[in-house]
Formats: C-alpha cells, sequence, structure tokens
C-alpha cells in the first residue's frame, strides 16, 4: 500500500509516459491500494484550472483516501518540530508523511528530500 505525494499526481495529469505507465503497474500490484490525503486534494484543487476540473475530480475520487485525525496531527507536528529547519519540511509535507508513516504504507514521491522521516525502503522505487 503506498500514498502518492503531490508531484506524482500532477505528472500523471501531465501525461508522462514513464510516471503513468509505473501508476498503472502500482494500483494493479498493490490490488487498488494507492491512497492520498486532503492534502494531496487541497494542492492539486488549488492549481487547478477550470477545463481541468471534470477530469481531475474523476480521477482525484478513484484513489482511496486516508483522512487526517488528532494522532497523524500529532505525529506532523513532530516532524515539522524536528526537521522543518534541517530539511524545510513544511506542514503539507509533515500531514502526508505522518499519514502514510501511522498507517504503515511506503510513500511515492520524486522529493524525497521533503520526507527526511523516511528509510530508503520506505519509498517506492
Amino acid at each position: 500500500m503506498i500514498v502518492v505525494d503531490t508531484d506524482i499526481l500532477i505528472w500523471i495529469f501531465r501525461g508522462d509516459i514513464q510516471i503513468v505507465e509505473k501508476f498503472k503497474k502500482t494500483v494493479i500490484e498493490s490490488n487498488g491500494h494507492v491512497f492520498i490525503t486532503p492534502i494531496q486534494i487541497i494542492e492539486i484543487y488549488s492549481g487547478m484550472i477550470n477545463r481541468e476540473e471534470p477530469n481531475t475530480i474523476k480521477f482525484l475520487e478513484t484513489l482511496n483516501t486516508i483522512n487526517i485525525d488528532r494522532e497523524i496531527g500529532m505525529i506532523a507536528g513532530d516532524f515539522v518540530k524536528k526537521y522543518r529547519k534541517s530539511h524545510n519540511v513544511t506542514i503539507a509535507d509533515a500531514i502526508t508523511g505522518a499519514s502514510a508513516k501511522i498507517n504503515g504504507y511506503k510513500i511515492w514521491t520524486l522529493n524525497k528530500k521533503h520526507y527526511p522521516m523516511f528509510s530508503r525502503d520506505e519509498f517506492v522505487q
């Protein structure tokens, strides 16, 4: 099971063949256990233009969503406190990371520097 970061979603929307093919393979291999958080929804919606809205909404609705709760908030707060100065970890990255960590999921991102709280084997390669 994996959490897909916003950068991967953007490359899917842009039609990057390698990312799209890897996404399809990941969906099959994980039996559809591909997740996003409300953070990815916020980030995608905030950059979406009107003509992209119908297809974007349809695609996002196919993904499972991890809801943010108190425990995720507490873990994310610890991540920001620990890594904000050294790695410039944002609240958005901390919430995404905490959502993956608490569920024992891997994270798929091209911005691994935003997730210093993950070991190499916790990333989708």
